[in-house]
């Protein structure tokens, strides 16, 4: 689908330049020379037109970028049995019903988990994370190429595609990566979301 709405497209401005070409070449513009190219130029739009909606219903498949980190399970061992429980469960399903590739949690100044692909980086909030905890928001970076600050996720893993940042209230974030650019859906915003809320309520305990 994304091959043939490709050539649609390249076809159609092909036929949008022959015809701008044959009227800017023409000796004398008459009426029925500019019927015809009003014709010909509607057809070469709506053919452009066609195959840019055949990408945007079936876009060109998202690859996984390469990440270079170490598949780990890093949980604090000063939590209680149902916090530790709750966040090993919780942690599995993100990264198992999601296109994340890594989470982190940082609760009360301190790193409480990482899972995924980790690094062995000392994590710091920076300006996005504490944009998050004060607007007390969800922040999507669904392209961290455009996005100056994306640096400071650098120590959750480097170079990540796309991250959700999600405030603990004003004690802390869930930081999830992702494999790939615009990879997170509205559903798995909601999920991690959801469970964060939930994760927030067993730890203030």
């Amino acid at each position: 689908m994304y091959k043939i709405s490709s050539l649609v497209i390249v076809f159609g401005a092909f036929l949008l330049i022959l015809s701008i070409i044959n009227i800017a070449n023409a000796n004398q513009v008459n009426p029925t020379l500019v019927r015809a190219e009003t014709i010909s130029g509607i057809a070469s739009i709506t053919l452009i037109t066609i195959g840019y909606l055949w990408t945007e219903i079936k876009p060109k498949p998202i690859t996984k970028v390469k990440l270079n980190g170490k598949e780990g399970f890093e949980l604090c061992d000063e939590l209680s049995e149902d916090q530790r429980i709750e966040l090993a469960w919780g942690s599995k399903q993100i990264l198992t019903a999601t296109a994340a590739s890594t989470i982190l949690i940082y609760w009360d100044n301190r790193v409480i988990l990482r899972r995924g692909l980790i690094s062995k980086e000392i994590f710091e909030p920076g300006e996005i994370c504490n944009r998050s905890i004060d607007q007390q928001r969800l922040i999507s970076l669904v392209n961290t190429e455009l996005f100056p600050g994306r640096d400071e996720f650098d120590s959750v893993l480097n170079n990540l595609p796309a991250v959700i940042v999600y405030p603990l209230s004003k004690r802390g974030l869930t930081i999830v990566g992702g494999w790939s650019k615009r990879s997170f859906t509205n559903s798995d915003e909601k999920w991690i979301s959801g469970w964060s809320d939930k994760l927030y309520i067993l730890l203030s305990k």
